[in-house]
């Protein structure tokens, strides 16, 4: 169904990709993995031609898929066999609401409307998206907007669908809905799906094989994990306990486990010491017309704590750090960071009071190239010069005469980061922190934070890094606190927000800690 000749990929005669050959039969999901910026993106956009069509650069050797090569088929020509989704999909959105953006790639083919009428029903279902179909999709919160453009690029029934970081906006429960509906798509219909996703904990399983980038090596997905230099916790904790074949899945690992726990003793419990409240926010509430998206939330955030802000899509967690932070909308209720109500300061003291750090990074660059936006934090913040690239350099590889909108979805996390984090803000605020990060780059991240001293508050899906970094974890749900307490008794306490270590060996959380158990 796609094959790779000798494929390289070119941008400012510095290769992407090089010397790419690959093959990926009908009716397999084929996961790829590799560092940020290894080149997954561009081959996923090679599938169906964005690349070098829209994107330019040089492509040699030849991409085929069903027979056409991408080379003379543009992305329109092959709409009826690939559908994608990029990192962003508020990118690719064209209609207004739900049902409007779902029946469009139909539309664009030509399909009667009975047809199309049955298809979207279809989808809302097969993707629990029935009770938004009359949303206007910028109300949606990032999760529900990506479920959106998955559900748009299904309608289309493409005998292809490629699908880069499908689950980094998805709630845990969310992420196993869409992913095992892909994997019915794969057995049921025989569809060909290829999948880039730095969080390998929730896909690996789903997989048939693995390509490895940029060397090209195709396989075994437990083979390519344990080789690769990013692998989900499940494969790690295999390598430190030497079990073979290395399992991909929580399920698998349980059977090697037995003689491991015999070997554990019970981790150490330690209470966190009461510390000074930072931040104290009062009867936060926050309504979008009728829609009451924080509910009288309170709580008190100390110095040095890392809080994690957890709960499944359209559960208040944006919405409330927006309205912590000040500029965000506040309907009611109080906030105070050192005796100041952030709203009231300008938005550059504010940003050294409370720093946020959004969804949509590239919202907050503006410059030409990496070392511009990196000279222009160090400026506005009075740091010595080169502070903002050092604490770059310590989160990816990311180049300084780059334009930021070149720049990989995790890339341009990482820039935004190192930008907020330059000016050592009393309080930072972090929307979805690690989406497009891989796991290197999620443990220099949480290093970085455990050393930062302010008080940090992250809303996050990625239960792996609160296993990692969080001291405490919040849960909500429809705009009201529901669990609040230190991060090990929450997370091992919840089957859906559990980290895969946890899952598989009771209270111990991170391969780390069974590795200095052990």
């Amino acid at each position: 169904m796609i094959r790779f000749e000798d494929v390289t990929i070119t941008y400012a005669e510095r290769p992407v990709l090089a010397d790419i050959s690959v093959e990926i039969p009908e009716g397999e999901l084929c996961l790829v993995v590799g560092r940020t910026g290894s080149g997954k993106s561009t081959f996923l956009r090679a599938i169906n031609g964005l690349v070098p069509h829209f994107s330019g650069g040089t492509l040699a050797g030849r991409v085929l898929v069903d027979g056409r090569d991408t080379a003379r088929f543009p992305p329109r020509e092959l709409a009826d066999v690939v559908g994608f989704v990029g990192q962003d999909p508020v990118a690719g959105f064209v209609a207004d609401n739900v049902e409007d953006e779902l029946a469009y790639s139909m539309e664009s083919l030509g399909l009667p409307g009975d047809v199309m009428r049955k298809r979207v029903e279809e989808t809302l279902d097969l993707l629990g998206l029935a009770q938004l179909r009359d949303r206007p999709l910028a109300t949606l919160s990032g999760g529900q907007q990506q479920r959106v453009a998955i559900g748009a690029a299904l309608t289309a029934h493409p005998r292809v669908l490629v699908l880069d970081e499908p689950t980094s906006a998805l709630d845990p429960g969310a992420a196993e809905d869409v992913l095992a509906a892909v994997q019915r798509l794969v057995h049921d219909l025989g569809m060909t799906v290829v999948i880039a996703e730095h969080r390998l904990e929730r896909v690996a399983q789903y997989a048939d094989r693995a390509l490895l980038l940029p060397q090209g090596e195709i396989g075994e997905v437990g083979e390519i994990l344990a080789a690769a230099p990013v692998a989900p916790p499940v494969v790690r904790l295999a390598q430190v306990a030497g079990w073979s074949p290395v399992p991909v899945s929580v399920r698998d690992a349980r059977r090697h486990a037995t003689s491991l726990r015999e070997r554990l003793p019970e981790p150490a419990t330690t209470m966190p010491a009461p510390v000074e409240p930072v931040l104290e926010a009062r009867d936060i509430v926050v309504k979008y017309g009728d829609v009451r998206a924080v509910q009288g939330v309170s709580l008190d955030i100390g110095a040095g704590e890392r809080v994690a802000v957890m709960g499944r899509n359209g559960s208040g967690k944006s919405s409330l750090l927006w309205a912590v932070q000040g500029s965000g909308k506040r309907t009611s209720g109080t906030v105070s960071v050192g005796g100041t109500d952030p709203r009231a300061l300008k938005p550059a003291e504010r940003r050294r009071t409370v720093a946020l750090v959004p969804q949509q990074p590239s919202d907050l660059l503006y410059l030409e190239t990496v070392a511009e936006e990196c000279a222009q934090a160090d400026a506005e913040t009075g740091q010595p010069a080169g502070t903002c690239r050092k604490v770059l350099e310590g989160l990816a590889s990311v180049p300084q005469d780059t334009h930021p909108r070149d720049l990989s979805e995790g890339q341009r996390l990482a820039l935004v980061l190192a930008v907020m984090l330059t000016g050592a803000p009393d309080v930072l605020l972090l929307d979805e922190p690690t989406r497009g990060l891989d796991y290197p780059a999620k443990e220099a991240l949480a290093s970085l934070l455990k050393n930062l001293g302010s008080a940090v508050v992250l809303a996050t899906h990625d239960v792996e890094f609160v296993a990692e970094y969080a001291t405490r974890v919040i849960v909500m749900a429809e705009g009201e606190v529901v669990a609040d307490g230190p991060a090990r008794e929450v997370v091992t306490s919840s089957p859906i927000f559990a980290p895969q270590v946890s899952k598989i060996l009771g209270p111990w959380l991170t391969v780390a800690d069974v590795e200095a158990a052990l």
